[in-house]
């Protein structure tokens, strides 16, 4: 235990003043790396090399063998408004972008991922996208290298629903897991 020692101040005071500098450098520290970190593990800011300043995003066509003809449009208008939305890139139309984005969806397939007593119990619906990525700068390597990639994921249902009424559920997730996923792969190095 501290013992209290009779000066002029009351031992509080004391006391206070015995901790200030180490707690002044504690706080110090606390504010340092705590804002630094801060920056550098934000997952909404996206990291763009200045030089990269134009993107084109071609239309994502559906050349599975199920064609949904709402998703492709979706899709493709969904990735637009989310790279307009979180980057400070220009969208044009014309080939010499410093990012040309395409690709199609290769695959929407219903298929069934669960039985119980016999009887399917969950549908699975499998989307896959092809994306394609040019960078009109990787030769000098300032952004995302030039890459081809297939991006799948797994929507599960209950078998209780018609394919109909589960796309219907669906569409909206499926629409924004597969964006994320292109937006993602296209400006994170994860």
């Amino acid at each position: 235990m501290i013992s209290m020692i009779k000066i002029p101040n009351t031992p509080i005071q004391w006391e206070f003043k015995k901790w200030r500098l180490p707690l002044a450098i504690y706080a110090l520290c606390f504010l340092l790396t705590g804002t630094q970190s801060c920056k550098t593990y934000s997952f909404k800011d996206v990291s763009i090399p200045p030089d990269i300043k134009t993107i084109r995003i071609s239309y994502l066509e559906n050349k599975s063998r199920y064609v949904n003809p709402q998703f492709s449009p979706l899709l493709t208008d969904k990735l637009k408004q989310k790279i307009n939305n979180q980057t400070r890139l220009t969208q044009i139309e014309s080939s010499d972008a410093d990012y040309d984005v395409s690709g199609y969806v290769s695959e929407y397939q219903l298929s069934t991922s669960g039985v119980s007593g016999q009887q399917a119990a969950t549908n699975r619906l499998t989307v896959s996208v092809h994306i394609t990525l040019k960078n009109r700068l990787a030769e000098k390597k300032i952004g995302t290298p030039d890459f081809d990639t297939d991006l799948s994921r797994n929507f599960d249902f209950s078998a209780n629903l018609s394919f109909g009424d589960a796309e219907a559920q669906l569409t909206p997730t499926v629409i924004s897991n597969m964006t994320d996923e292109i937006f993602n792969r296209i400006f994170s190095s994860w």
